[in-house]
């Protein structure tokens, strides 16, 4: 990978405002709902999620004296590796010792934020490949595919009555809990409910539908997550610009949203346990002689990750206008 070198115009010579403008950084989401399963190092880079099939029901009355057949469950074994990431920026001397900012400070903030947008869009990207998709169909034209979204299909109390009857006729379970990045990534509960993943661009739609609540109207203020908009139904709504937009997509070249509804364990988390994120920071002159005059520096970010779909049927992607 290349490095970055920053270079900082001297500020005796441009005049610029000491107080640094605020970046502009997305709400993260798409990590805090999956089952976090670490593994150990020194246990291979491998982790295998494994899932038991449910049992049919016996219905059939026992013999007396005679040992009935018995049943066997059936096992399906879901393997994830997850992979290195990481980048970093060279500063140079000049720019540590002329510039009035603290550097290195700076650097590793705006890095920090490169780090966590990286690692929100592996886990979106390998959510919204799901299999279990509901393409938004206002007027019943029997929409298969994005490139048959209409500018007129959005997202409506039909389709969002659909997402949850599908949800609990494949007995996804409601989240009870997520992964809380406000509290150091500690596990917060929530009252029983699906999670919907959202755009800013469809909180507007949302909130117009009948029977929709914002947090507002919460009779438990305290319980409000993240960014959390509001809810409909046992649905509630995190908004974030990191959503899955498909643009020029849909029909007539419309953008197309991809909202998430999630259920609990629909999709699972892994890296090397103690080496999820990592700041690296070379000081001045840490090359040794490749840098005998202490001018380089540099300050990075490394991480292993990985996101998987454990069972299809338990999360949905809705797709509308």
């Amino acid at each position: 990978m290349a490095a970055n070198t920053t270079t900082i115009s001297h500020a005796l010579t441009e005049y610029y405002d000491r107080l640094l403008l605020e970046r502009a950084v997305p709400y993260l989401v798409h990590t805090n709902f999956g089952q976090v399963r670490d593994i150990p190092v020194g246990m291979g880079d491998t982790i295998k999620f494994r899932k038991y099939g449910a049992l049919s029901t016996n219905t059939t009355a026992l013999t007396e004296g005679e040992t009935p057949a018995g049943t066997s469950p059936t096992v399906t074994d879901i393997t994830a590796t997850p992979l290195w990431y990481g980048d970093y920026i060279t500063y140079t001397d000049k720019v540590s010792i002329e510039s009035p900012d603290p550097v290195l400070t700076e650097l590793t903030e705006i890095l920090a934020e490169q780090a966590g947008q990286s690692i929100d869009e592996l886990a979106r990207d390998v959510l919204v490949a799901g299999t279990n998709v509901q393409y938004a169909d206002v007027g019943g034209d029997g929409n298969s595919a994005t490139d048959e979204v209409a500018s007129d299909d959005v997202i409506s109390t039909t389709e969002l009555n659909s997402a949850i009857a599908d949800l609990r006729n494949s007995n996804a379970r409601y989240m009870t809990s997520f992964i809380n990045p406000d509290e150091g990534y500690n596990t917060s509960p929530v009252a029983p409910c699906y999670i919907g993943i959202v755009h800013p661009n469809k909180v507007a739609t949302l909130k117009a539908l009948s029977g929709w609540s914002s947090v507002e109207e919460y009779a438990r203020k305290g319980d409000v997550m993240p960014n959390e908009v509001g809810k409909y139904d046992r649905i509630r709504f995190i908004e974030s610009t990191q959503a899955k937009v498909k643009e020029d997509s849909g029909s007539g070249a419309i953008d197309v949203y991809c909202t998430l509804i999630l259920a609990q364990n629909a999709y699972g988390v892994s890296r090397i346990k103690g080496n999820a994120m990592k700041t690296i920071i070379k000081a001045l002159g840490s090359e040794g002689s490749g840098d005998p005059l202490d001018q380089r520096g540099s300050v990075g970010w490394k991480a292993n990750f990985v996101a998987k779909i454990l069972q299809q049927s338990w999360m949905l992607r809705l797709e509308s206008a």
